[in-house]
C-alpha cells in the first residue's frame, strides 16, 4: 500500500516555521503565566484577536463572552475550520516550571486556589496561532478559507455551545471540516488519532440526599444523610461493574461530598457531584437511570423525610471522529511524520465539547491527540511500566507539556490535514 502523498504546498507553507520557533516558546510562556478560568479568558482572548488581525484575518470577539473566530478567505475553495480551546483550571501550579502560573482565584465555594494551565490549553492557542500565521504567509501555495476558532470554556463544556448560540455561523461561512488537537501525556512529537467515538460524553450529576439533623449524641433522633452519602456513593461503584455490558465502556465517579459543619452535629443534608463518560447514548442514559434509581433507593432505607434531588448539568456528546476523514488525516499526517508517529490511541474517556461545531452544521470533525512529554522521560517510564505514576496526566498540578518540539509537532499538524482539504496546486 502507498501512502498518500503530501499536498505540494505543505513545504511552502511550512518554510518559515524554523524562524517562528521563539516566537512560539515566548507565546506558549506568556499563556502560560497568565491562565485564566472558563468565560473570563479576556487577555488570552485578546492575544489571539490582535495576532489574527495583523494576520490579515477578519476578527469577531466577544463569541460566547470571549471566544474568538478569525475568516482568512483567499479565493474559491474549501473551508476548514481550526480550533482551540483558550481556558485554565483551578489548580495550583507544581512543575517547578521557571514560567510556572502564579495567579490565584477563588473558586464559587469560597476556597483558595491557583489558576493553571493544567490541561495545555496554552499549548493548543499557541499551536493555532502559529498555524494561523504560516496559511496566512503561504497563501499563494492555497486557495479556499481559514477559520481560526479560540474558544472558551471547554472545560464546563459550555464554550462550544455558548459560541453557536452567539451566532458563530451568522458570522463565519460554514466549514467543510472542523479539525483540531489535544495536547496529551504521551512523548512529544506522536500524534494520535482515532476513527469514530475518539473522546467521550459526559455529564455532572448534582444530588442533594435530605436527612433530619440533631445533635451526634443521638443519632436515633435523627436521619444522617452523612451515612446515606456513603453507602450511596459505594452503591453507585456498582454501576459500571453490574450493569454496563462488557462490551460497552461508562464510568462514574463521585468527586465530591459534602456534609456537616462540625463534628458533633448531625447536618440536614449531604451533596455529592458525579461525573458520568459515556460513548453510546443508549449505556449513557442506563447509566443516568441507574444513578437516580440508587440514590432514592438509599434515602428510602435510612427513611428520609423526602426523596434526593438529582439534576444533570454541563452534559455534551462525545467526540465521534468521521471515519473516512479520520483515514484520510492519519494517512496525510503519516506520510509528513512517518508511519511510526501516528498512532491509534483508542478511544479517550476525557472529554471535549469541540464536537459541537462540526454536528450543529452537520459536518465531520477530526480531533486527535498531540504527544507532549518529554520523550526520554516518557520513554524510561514506559519501559518501566511506570506511566501512570510518573508521567503526570491532564489536570495534574505537575503537568508540563515540553514546548519543543510540541509546539512545532502542533503547528505541523494542523498545517498539514488543513492543507489536505484545501485547493493546493498540483506539483510540476
Amino acid at each position: 500500500m502507498t501512502l498518500p502523498v503530501v499536498p505540494s504546498g505543505v513545504d511552502t507553507v511550512l518554510a518559515p516555521l524554523g524562524g517562528l520557533r521563539q516566537e512560539l516558546y515566548d507565546t506558549y510562556v506568556d499563556l502560560h503565566q497568565h491562565p485564566e478560568l472558563s468565560f473570563e479568558e479576556h487577555r488570552t482572548a485578546a492575544v489571539a484577536a490582535e495576532r489574527l488581525a495583523a494576520l490579515g484575518y477578519v476578527v469577531h470577539s466577544g463569541l460566547g463572552g470571549t471566544g474568538v473566530a478569525g475568516v482568512l478567505r483567499n479565493g474559491d475553495g474549501p473551508c476548514v475550520l481550526l480550533r482551540a480551546d483558550m481556558d485554565g483550571l483551578p489548580v495550583t501550579e507544581d512543575t517547578g516550571l521557571p514560567y510556572a502560573s502564579t495567579v490565584r482565584t477563588t473558586t464559587d465555594d469560597g476556597v483558595g486556589s491557583g489558576v493553571m494551565h493544567a490541561c495545555g490549553h496554552d499549548v493548543h492557542v499557541t499551536a493555532l496561532l502559529g498555524a494561523a500565521d504560516l496559511l496566512a504567509r503561504g497563501r499563494s501555495a492555497w486557495s479556499g478559507t481559514v477559520v481560526a476558532v479560540f474558544q472558551p470554556a471547554e472545560e464546563l463544556g459550555r464554550g462550544a455551545r455558548a459560541m453557536l448560540d452567539d451566532g458563530l455561523y451568522d458570522l463565519v461561512p460554514r466549514p467543510d471540516i472542523v479539525l483540531g488537537q489535544h495536547v496529551a501525556p504521551v512523548s512529544a512529537g506522536l500524534l494520535g488519532v482515532h476513527a469514530g467515538p475518539a473522546f467521550a460524553g459526559t455529564d455532572v450529576v448534582n444530588i442533594r440526599l435530605v436527612g433530619r439533623g440533631g445533635h451526634g449524641s443521638r443519632p436515633e433522633a435523627t436521619v444522617d444523610p452523612v451515612v446515606m452519602a456513603a453507602s450511596a456513593v459505594m452503591r453507585l461503584q456498582t454501576i459500571v461493574s453490574r450493569e454496563v455490558a462488557a462490551g460497552d465502556a461508562a464510568v462514574v465517579t463521585v468527586g465530591t461530598l459534602h456534609a456537616g459543619t462540625k463534628e458533633n452535629i448531625i447536618p440536614d443534608d449531604a451533596y455529592l457531584g458525579v461525573n458520568v463518560r459515556f460513548y453510546d447514548e443508549a449505556v449513557r442514559a442506563r447509566v443516568l437511570t441507574a444513578i437516580e434509581r440508587m440514590v432514592r433507593g438509599e434515602a428510602a432505607a435510612a427513611g428520609a423525610p423526602e426523596p434526593p434531588t438529582v439534576t444533570t448539568r454541563d452534559s455534551f456528546p462525545p467526540v465521534v471522529n468521521d471515519p473516512v476523514e479520520t483515514v484520510r488525516t492519519r494517512d496525510v499526517l503519516a506520510a509528513r511524520f512517518g508511519v511510526e508517529r501516528v498512532i491509534d490511541p483508542g478511544p479517550v474517556a476525557g472529554s471535549e465539547d469541540v464536537g459541537l461545531l462540526a454536528t450543529a452544521v452537520g459536518v465531520p470533525i477530526v480531533y486527535w491527540l498531540l504527544g507532549g512529554w518529554d520523550p526520554a522521560a516518557y520513554h524510561a517510564a514506559f519501559v518501566a511500566g511506570t506511566t501512570d505514576r510518573d508521567i503526570p496526566s491532564n489536570h495534574s498540578p505537575r503537568f508540563a507539556p515540553v514546548p519543543h518540539p510540541t509546539l512545532e509537532t502542533g503547528v505541523e499538524a494542523l498545517v498539514v490535514a488543513a492543507l489536505d482539504r484545501l485547493t493546493v496546486p498540483a506539483a510540476g
